[in-house]
C-alpha cells in the first residue's frame, strides 16, 4: 500500500486498485510504455529514457573517479565510446543468440529493430568485457581489471534503471502471486495504445523491482568500497563483488520470473534452471574468484604498509636526533 503515493507522483497515468476478495490486494499497473511522441521521429519510451538516463548517470559517477585519481582524460572520453557501443551490441547480440537464434536467423533484419526490446545483461556484460580488453591494450596498457574495478561502480544503478524501463514496458514480470504488492501488468500494450481495452494479467511478482532492488543495493556497495574502502587497489575486488551481486540476484529472482522464450521450458523440465540463470551461473563463479584473490592481496598489503609505517617510525626520531647533534656541533 505504501507505493501508491509514490506511483502517483511519479506516474501520473498508472491507475492503482487495491481490491479485496478473499483478503486478496494487488495492484493494477496501466502506465503506458510511451513518455510522449515527438514530429518525425515518432514515440519515445520510458524505457529509452531510462537507458540514456543510466548511461548519463553512470558516466557521471566514473568522470568523479577519473578526476579523484587525477587519470587521463582523453582515457575518460575513450572509455565512453568503448562502453556504449559494446553494451548496445553486446546485449542485443545476447538476446539474439541466447533466447531466439532461430526467429533471428530467419528473420536477419530484425536484429536491428531494439525499439522493440530484447537486450540481454548477460551479453552485454560479455560485450563490455571484452571491449574492455581491447581498452586495455590500446588505450591504458593496463590490466581489465584496473578499469573494470573502476566502471563497473555506478553500474546497479544503470541495471536498476533499465528494471524499471522493463517495468513501464509491462515486460519481463513473474508467475502469478497473492502477496499485496503483486501487479496486474497489460498484455495486449500494441493494441491497447491504439485504443483497445486492456487485457491484464493475473496478479503477478514485479520481478523489475526485485532486480532493480538488488541492483541499486549492489551499486551502494561498489560506491562504498571504492570511496570509503579504497579497494580499487586491490585488483578484481569490486568487479567481483558487483559481479556477485548482481547476478546471484538475478539467479535467486529468476525463480520468480516468467520464462520469456519456449526453450526455457524445456530446460525447467530437464534441468530446474532457466536461461538466465544458467547465465548468470559462470559469472557468479568468476566474481567469487575475483573476491578471493582481491581479498587475498588486500591482507598481504595491510602488514606490509603496518611494516611501513613502523619503519617511518623509527627513522623519524633519528633523524631528528642527527638534526640536533648538528645544531650543536655548530
Amino acid at each position: 500500500m505504501f507505493l501508491r503515493p509514490f506511483i502517483y507522483f511519479c506516474i501520473p497515468n498508472a491507475i492503482i486498485e487495491n481490491r479485496i476478495n478473499m483478503s486478496l490486494a494487488y495492484i493494477t499497473w496501466s502506465a503506458n510504455p510511451v513518455a510522449f511522441t515527438l514530429p518525425f521521429i515518432g514515440e519515445i519510451r520510458w524505457y529509452g529514457i531510462a537507458f540514456v538516463l543510466g548511461f548519463i548517470i553512470g558516466l557521471w559517477i566514473v568522470q568523479k573517479i577519473w578526476k579523484h585519481e587525477q587519470l587521463p582524460e582523453d582515457w575518460y572520453d575513450k572509455l565512453f565510446f568503448f562502453v556504449i557501443i559494446a553494451t548496445v551490441v553486446g546485449a542485443r547480440l545476447g538476446h539474439v543468440l541466447f533466447y531466439d537464434p532461430g526467429h533471428y536467423f530467419s528473420h536477419p533484419l530484425e536484429i536491428l529493430n531494439i525499439r522493440e526490446g530484447g537486450l540481454a545483461s548477460h551479453g552485454g556484460t560479455l560485450g563490455i568485457i571484452l571491449a574492455i580488453w581491447i581498452y586495455s591494450k590500446k588505450v591504458t596498457h593496463k590490466s581489465m581489471l584496473w578499469t573494470l574495478d573502476r566502471l563497473v561502480v555506478p553500474v546497479g544503478f544503470v541495471g536498476a534503471l533499465i528494471r524499471l524501463g522493463n517495468l513501464m514496458n509491462h515486460e519481463i514480470y513473474g508467475h502469478a502471486t497473492n502477496l499485496p504488492w503483486g501487479f496486474r501488468f497489460i498484455e495486449n500494450i500494441p493494441s491497447w495504445v491504439h485504443g483497445y481495452a486492456p487485457a491484464y494479467s493475473v496478479p503477478s511478482h514485479p520481478t523489475q523491482l526485485y532486480e532493480a532492488a538488488c541492483y541499486i543495493l549492489t551499486g551502494f556497495i561498489c560506491l562504498h568500497l571504492y570511496w570509503k574502502n579504497r579497494d580499487y587497489k586491490y585488483k578484481g575486488l569490486i568487479f567481483g563483488v558487483f559481479l556477485i551481486g548482481i547476478f546471484l540476484s538475478r539467479f535467486f529472482v529468476e525463480f520468480f520470473k516468467n520464462v520469456q522464450v519456449d526453450i526455457e521450458n524445456n530446460m525447467i523440465q530437464t534441468i530446474g534452471l532457466d536461461m538466465g540463470q544458467v547465465l548468470s551461473i559462470p559469472f557468479v563463479i568468476a566474481g567469487i574468484w575475483f573476491v578471493y584473490k582481491g581479498l587475498q592481496e588486500k591482507k598481504k598489503a595491510v602488514p606490509e604498509a603496518a611494516t611501513n609505517e613502523n619503519t617511518a617510525k623509527r627513522t623519524t626520531p633519528s633523524i631528528n636526533s642527527a638534526k640536533k647533534e648538528s645544531v650543536k656541533r655548530k
